[in-house]
């Protein structure tokens, strides 16, 4: 970790957001991850938990593409997985380089987490939560599909995280699920994934969201298709998403959950 001599640039932030939009991120924000601190090292260990602070971007989805999804055949399984997998992230791991450069160039330590690659095959889980980042950073809650739910574009966003230990002012905080009593996303899981309850940092995720289920549903797609399977009703479901012509933007400022030990 950096010394506490070095001088965050006042502007540092500004030139932040400007970049990752000029790369083509469609979200920002930055995160104080001190109260998910005991959930973090739980999933990715000292590694990941030593950074204090999250730099989120964030990529909308095509609706053309997500809209594909409730076809279920092979030809969409392979356009949505190209776009929404193989083609955002790549976009994303790359503004995610860009912006860890910019903070180790000014003398920060920072730790890019890959924008979709699973480390521990027993948790089904990356090192870092992505949505975890976002949620933190104020861009959205967590729905009752697990998802990070933005409320102008719902599910439809991929993200990427830079940890850091540079001393950025947060953008956002925590924000209160929104789902009400809708169960679109529940509802239509093909293997009852999920459990329907509402978020609460006080429970395991395995109280929402049975994760190996969910696992098992994509493998048997992909033996089926013949190619990596392709899910993503819960995502296509939810009717943040599905609206049009609604820009809502979120509060920034809203401020609620306090601790966060599970994600």
């Amino acid at each position: 970790m950096t010394t506490g001599y070095v001088i965050m640039s006042p502007d540092s932030a500004g030139r932040l957001r400007t970049l990752a939009l000029s790369l083509g991120a469609d979200y920002f924000g930055i995160a104080d991850l001190a109260p998910a601190r005991e959930a973090i090292r739980a999933q990715g260990g000292e590694r990941v938990a030593q950074y204090p602070r999250s730099v989120v971007a964030g990529i909308r989805l095509q609706d053309s593409i997500v809209d594909l999804l409730p076809e279920k055949d092979r030809a969409g399984a392979i356009l949505y997985r190209h776009a929404a997998y193989d083609v955002v992230n790549t976009a994303l791991d790359q503004i995610a380089l860009r912006i860890a450069n910019l903070l180790q160039c000014e003398g920060y330590a920072t730790f890019p987490v890959p924008s979709s690659e699973r480390t521990s095959d027993e948790k089904i889980a990356g090192p870092f939560s992505q949505k975890l980042g976002a949620h933190m950073a104020g861009l959205g809650w967590i729905g009752k599909s697990c998802l990070l739910v933005t409320p102008d574009h719902g599910p439809r966003v991929r993200w990427v995280n830079v940890l850091t230990d540079a001393p950025l002012k947060p953008t956002g905080s925590p924000v209160k699920p929104r789902c009400g009593e809708c169960t679109e996303c529940v509802d239509i899981c093909p293997v009852h994934a999920f459990t329907g309850r509402v978020f609460s940092p006080d429970e395991p995720r395995e109280a929402r969201f049975d994760a190996a289920a969910c696992d098992r549903y994509y493998q048997q797609l992909g033996k089926e298709f013949g190619v990596d399977g392709v899910c993503g009703m819960c995502l296509w479901a939810c009717p943040h998403g599905r609206k049009r012509g609604n820009e809502q933007r979120l509060d920034p400022h809203e401020n609620s959950l306090k601790k966060y030990p599970q994600w």
